[in-house]
């Protein structure tokens, strides 16, 4: 029996990590679990899966929760230092970081200095503090388990290789829901239009970075960390039919790839199980003859600004990436609220990087600095 955290449990990965968890109740059990404000959804979580420990993502959702009754008690907490208590809870062995944008680091560094085994589906996590994140994991030798469809595919297919005779990754990109659009017709898209994703069931701000393509430029970022390759080494290929979730290839140029129809829970199922397989019997198994064609087209770093903006982070390092995240957050929060327009994405996050000197080798208190001066800087912009 594995203990699970999960940390943002009523999003859409977190929805999904209950399902595996529902699936093999014999296997998995939920012993902790975070959420933001949704207290609804959290009530009917925790009454099903029974968790000992609960927290809250803010004061008055807290108090909302208290005032609910259950069939049995657990332990409550709220804020940042009630993440950091889940994911550090004594009875849970892997902790599934399954929250949005740069709150889920430190929580992450704290179950690693616990000794839990991470599965981690937060790339802001690896983008904001990189390297601070490999050393504490090298450091207390704990394995970062990749639940992202494309690094878990990349995982899957580098089992029983030789990493040293890796030529290159490929992340495969459906270019998300105007893929098939121009610039131009960039120009005036709705917020229904940008959350409609072709292939993928995802929360807002995922669906959101999948449209403009910086998902995969935080891919590829999270790729160089997980990976320990260099950027040139990394490879993005649209694919719009989201079958191939990615590729290796190797120095003699054998190419392997992982395949299967689009459903996050199979490498959710994959993170927890390993280095097991175990049956899941709802997902759709993979016919290609219903497919009858794949598509592949490169990644044009004109059309896709975002991804571009993404591997120049990625190259400079540092406190790059941090503004690179930290701007996408709250200019894609702009958007969604309807303050700025989709195309304002992106100028956005490049006046941020333009702005921004990069800190060679940051310490935390270095990134948190630089993220929240980044948050800052964009809020000026939004007046």
């Amino acid at each position: 029996m594995k203990n699970i955290c999960l940390l943002g449990a009523t999003g859409s990965i977190g929805e999904q990590t209950l399902d595996i968890i529902k699936a093999h109740g014999d296997k998995f059990r939920l012993a902790a679990m975070t959420f933001g404000k949704n207290v609804e959804k959290a009530a009917e979580i925790i009454e099903t899966f029974k968790p000992k420990y609960v927290a809250a993502g803010d004061e008055r959702t807290y108090k909302k929760l208290k005032q609910l009754s259950f069939s049995y008690s657990f332990q409550t907490g709220v804020g940042e230092e009630a993440l950091i208590e889940a994911a550090v809870f004594p009875e849970a062995d892997i902790v599934v970081n399954a929250l949005v944008g740069s709150v889920g680091l430190i929580p992450t560094l704290k179950a690693i200095e616990h000794k839990k085994t991470i599965a981690l589906a937060n790339k802001e996590t690896l983008v904001t503090a990189g390297h601070i994140v490999k050393e504490h994991a090298k450091q207390y030798d704990v394995p970062l388990l990749p639940v992202d469809s494309e690094h878990s595919a990349i995982f899957q297919c580098l089992q029983g290789e030789n990493p040293k005779q890796i030529k290159r990754l490929v992340i495969t990109a459906s270019g998300g829901s105007f893929r098939d659009r121009t610039r131009k017709e960039l120009e005036g898209v709705t917020v229904e239009e940008a959350l409609n994703h072709p292939n993928w069931s995802m929360g807002a701000k995922i669906t959101i970075d999948s449209a403009t393509m910086m998902n995969k430029g935080l891919e590829v970022i999270e790729a160089h960390w997980l990976f320990d390759l260099p950027y040139e080494q990394i490879d993005v290929l649209l694919h719009k039919e989201s079958i191939i979730h990615s590729m290796v290839e190797f120095h003699d140029r054998s190419v392997i790839a992982q395949l299967g129809t689009p459903d996050m829970r199979v490498p959710i199922q994959y993170a927890l199980s390993y280095p097991e397989r175990l049956p899941f019997e709802e997902a759709k198994s993979l016919e290609l003859w219903e497919i009858g064609q794949l598509n592949f087209a490169q990644a044009d770093a004109e059309r896709f600004r975002c991804l571009q903006f993404a591997y120049e982070s990625g190259k400079i390092g540092g406190t790059m990436p941090t503004v690179l995240n930290a701007a996408n957050e709250e200019a894609v929060a702009a958007f969604l609220s309807g303050r700025i327009t989709f195309l304002e994405i992106e100028d956005i996050i490049e006046k941020a990087l333009e702005r921004h000197q990069a800190i060679a080798k940051p310490s935390l208190q270095e990134i948190r600095e630089v993220d929240k001066d980044a948050r800052r800087f964009v809020q000026t912009l939004l007046t």
